[in-house]
């Protein structure tokens, strides 16, 4: 039998990404791929793979995943997470923890258990070798709303087993990212336009000067907002264009939308602003009830952050360093260790 990993829980939403399929939304198709881009290439770098490997995003909850193959190697990127690894299906505590940010090794029949995200809405899971899933258009991107690419157009569910592409890991040593900042700007960086002069200078002040937040009606289509309403130009037929990732479109509910990876390819609403995109991989780790506010730059400033977020993805390589054994190993007796009377291990404890 081949390589795999099977789906014991899915998750909340958990989908196979890469960094999208751009060059077909003449076509209608939409690019997709990951929200954060940042934390896909990261957690790629851990396990070896190109920086653009299809890995899976996981959104809010993470999934419990059982390994079908002799060893492999997983890295963890993105959210904070309690990432728990067991020896088999029916174990029902103990284990191991880890932690984000680094890659571990896991052999035939052990579990990880991935519960609630915090920091950010999505992990990203990386496996050395990648997925042996036959791309869609050069991507194996998810497409939920089109129904293909990734594993059969959809997010996962229980029993799914996905194939891999090794049946072992490589004998190099894990690794973990050391200083990758992923936090998220005070106020995301925007570009007024394209269809800026639609509005009115009070509405454009109001839109910049508030604050919104993040509702629970967004998807990977469009981050919806709410806040100060920002009203819509009145008496303008306005032909559909195109889009592009970060467009804030501006609805009759006066409530903006800010458009994501699985954005459609044209869209009819007035935009007021686009993100910018040195933003962008920022603006997929926001979760449902953040706040957000917005400040106007230029295009020669977009451009200058553009060229610095470039030197960063470059410099993601030199980040990844040997995990020192010893430390881990005295973390991880210290966890199961009372070292507060009254307490079990540090593991069981909560504020």
């Amino acid at each position: 039998m081949t390589p795999g990993l099977r789906v014991l829980a899915p998750g909340m939403l958990t989908t196979v990404q890469d960094l999208g399929r751009p060059g077909y939304q003449r076509l209608g198709i939409a690019v997709s791929g990951a929200l954060d881009t940042i934390s896909l290439r990261a957690a790629n770098a851990l396990v070896g793979n190109a920086p653009g490997a299809g890995a899976l995003e996981v959104a809010y909850v993470g999934p419990t995943l059982q390994v079908d193959a002799e060893e492999v190697r997983l890295a963890f990127v993105g959210a904070h997470a309690e990432i728990q690894i067991l020896p088999d299906i029916n174990a029902v505590g103990g284990g191991r923890w880890i932690e984000p940010m680094r890659s571990v090794r896991l052999r035939r029949g052990e579990v990880i258990r991935i519960g609630s995200l915090s920091r950010s809405a999505v992990l990203y899971i990386a496996i050395e070798g990648g997925f042996d899933i036959a791309p869609v258009l050069g991507s194996v991107s998810t497409y939920i709303r089109g129904g293909f690419g990734g594993w059969h157009g959809r997010a996962l569910r229980s029993g799914d087993r996905l194939p891999l592409c090794a049946d072992r890991a490589s004998d190099r040593e894990d690794c973990r990212l050391d200083g990758l900042d992923l936090a998220c700007p005070p106020r995301f960086r925007a570009i007024v336009g394209p269809q800026a002069d639609l509005f009115s200078a009070r509405e454009i002040a109001t839109f910049f000067s508030s604050e919104f937040n993040v509702s629970a009606d967004s998807d990977r289509v469009g981050m919806r907002l709410d806040g100060a309403v920002v009203h819509e130009p009145r008496g303008v037929n306005m032909t559909s264009d195109g889009v592009a990732p970060g467009s804030i479109q501006v609805p009759g509910s006066g409530q903006p939308i800010v458009l994501l990876a699985d954005r459609q390819t044209t869209g009819g609403y007035p935009k007021i602003a686009t993100v910018i995109s040195a933003d962008l991989p920022a603006l997929g780790r926001l979760p449902i009830g953040a706040k957000i506010a917005f400040e106007p730059v230029t295009v020669e400033a977009a451009q200058a952050l553009h060229r610095k977020l470039a030197a960063e993805i470059d410099a993601i390589q030199d980040r990844v360093v040997p995990i020192d054994r010893d430390a881990v190993e005295v973390g991880s007796i210290l966890l199961d260790c009372n070292l507060i009377s009254g307490v079990v291990d540090a593991r069981s404890w909560r504020m």
